[in-house]
Parts: structure tokens; C-alpha cells; sequence
């Protein structure tokens, strides 16, 4: 009787974990109505934000440089993963946040720009296709593949002459000597990894942990999971003890920020070569 139990409480938990597998609908089935065009418009706005919410975005970036596969893809932070857990408390805000205004802090931070305010176009299709998106998906679940992977801490503290070994090897072919991107007929095929384009030090990635979990499940492009678990430390820890722009945040300089919002894995307000981090 025990034994039968247990195989089915492991058949139930095998289970289970299968309910939490997702796949979006296909881009094919976005239907042709009203609301269909929003979600085309998003999915547009998402994948060539330079374009098409301009005038929100403060750097070279795009919102499917870091979502890849037009955030269709698990292990890279997709929208179908992120708009079933909404609302809920954020730590970084010390509120409840809502969807809609999560968005808004991507264009903050990771955009280095403007925050569209509700219900101006650009947001509310935004909202729409990662709505359409998520067609299916059950909510306040944690889905497989939502997020970036995490990483447990490396058998090796990070080290930054390991990650510029690495980074020389895997990364500067795609993101250049100096981590500025390579541009093709003026816009960035690849984009900078620090540097005035670039997120700023209020952007989730600036964070080692959550660099090195996205650079492991995701990079190099269509090669993730060839890294290990230590290169992928090493070459996060290279990449973001460089600068990028300041931290909107920083209202009273570097010292109070750190504090505030910096206490852990990222280096800003630290000294490296020479320069302090976020100045």
C-alpha cells in the first residue's frame, strides 16, 4: 500500500511539473481583428523598439536583445513567463507592480529612457502581445523556462581576467573589442553590452547572478549551454565591471545608491581599472 503511494505521488508530481510546460500560439494565429493589430503593433514595437517607441528609448537597444526570439523563447526572460506572475510584490520597487507598469520600468532601466504612461499605443500593445502571447498559460504559476536559469555560486570566486579570456573567445565576434556592438546600415545587429548605448545600472541584468544565468542558458547566440556554469560567472563578472549609463535612481551620488540598491552580486560604485563604477 505504501509503495503504491509513492508511485503515485512521483506520478503526480511528473505531472504536475508537466502542467507548468508552456508553449506560446503560434505567431500565424494571432487573429485578424482589432485586436490582433495591437498585438502585431507590440510584437513590432518589441522587436525594432528603435523604430517604433523611439522616443521612449534612451540607447541603441531593443526589448528582443535580451528576450530573444521576439520573447518567445524559454530561458530568456519571455513574455509568456512574465505576464501570468503579475501583479506581484517586487523587491527592487518594495510594492505590488502590475504588469503594465513592469513594462514601464524595462524602458526606465534596461531602455535607459522614458516610461510610456498608460494607455498611450505603445504600452497598451505592448500589454496586448505579451497578453496574446501568454494565451492558455495558467496564472500565478511559475512556468518552466520562465526568467533566466539560475545559476548556484561557481566552485571559483568570479574572476575578471578568467571572464576577458572568455569573453575574447565567445562573445567580442558578436558584441566587439570593446563591448560597443556591431551596427549594420546604422542600426545594431548586435548590441553593446556597456557603454552610453547600453542598459543602465538600474537594468536587472546589470546584476553578475542574473548576467551569468542569461549568458548560460543563451549565449553565444543559438550555442547556449556550451559555456559551463564557471565561464559563464567569469564572463558576466567581465562584462559588467564596466560602465554603462547612471542609475536613475542615484539621486544623492554612488555611495547612497550602493546602499540602497546595490549591496549585492554587481560591482557598481567598486574601482576597476582605475575608474569607479557609475560615476
Amino acid at each position: 500500500m505504501k509503495i503504491a503511494i509513492l508511485l503515485f505521488l512521483v506520478a503526480t508530481s511528473a505531472f504536475a511539473a508537466e502542467e507548468k510546460t508552456f508553449t506560446p500560439p503560434a505567431e500565424r494565429d494571432i487573429p485578424k481583428n482589432e485586436f490582433g493589430d495591437a498585438v502585431r503593433l507590440g510584437k513590432s514595437i518589441f522587436t525594432d523598439t528603435q523604430h517604433f517607441a523611439k522616443k521612449y528609448v534612451g540607447n541603441g537597444l531593443n526589448c528582443s536583445n535580451c528576450h530573444l526570439d521576439s520573447g518567445r523563447m524559454a530561458d530568456s526572460a519571455p513574455l509568456w513567463g512574465a505576464y501570468v506572475r503579475y501583479p506581484a510584490y517586487r523587491a527592487k520597487t518594495k510594492q505590488v507592480n502590475t504588469f503594465e507598469e513592469r513594462l514601464q520600468g524595462c524602458f526606465e532601466y534596461s531602455m535607459n529612457g522614458t516610461a510610456p504612461k498608460s494607455g498611450t499605443p505603445e504600452l497598451t500593445a505592448l500589454v496586448s502581445y505579451a497578453y496574446w502571447m501568454s494565451t492558455g498559460a495558467p496564472v500565478n504559476t511559475k512556468l518552466k523556462g520562465a526568467g533566466f536559469p539560475k545559476l548556484n555560486k561557481p566552485e571559483l570566486a568570479p574572476d575578471y581576467a578568467r571572464g576577458q579570456k572568455v569573453f575574447t573567445a565567445n562573445c567580442q565576434i558578436c558584441h566587439g573589442s570593446n563591448g560597443e556592438g556591431i551596427k549594420v546600415a546604422g542600426k545594431f545587429a548586435f548590441p553593446p553590452l556597456w557603454g552610453k548605448e547600453s542598459f543602465n545600472w538600474g537594468a536587472g541584468l546589470h546584476r553578475i547572478d542574473t548576467a551569468a544565468g542569461f549568458i548560460k542558458g543563451n549565449m553565444p547566440l543559438a550555442k547556449g549551454g556550451t559555456l559551463t556554469d564557471q565561464e559563464s560567472w567569469d564572463v558576466a563578472t567581465f562584462v559588467m565591471s564596466h560602465d554603462r549609463p547612471a542609475d536613475p535612481r542615484a539621486k544623492t551620488g554612488i555611495a547612497a545608491a550602493k546602499k540602497d540598491f546595490h549591496e549585492e552580486n554587481c560591482k557598481y560604485g567598486e574601482t576597476v581599472e582605475g575608474h569607479v563604477l557609475g560615476e
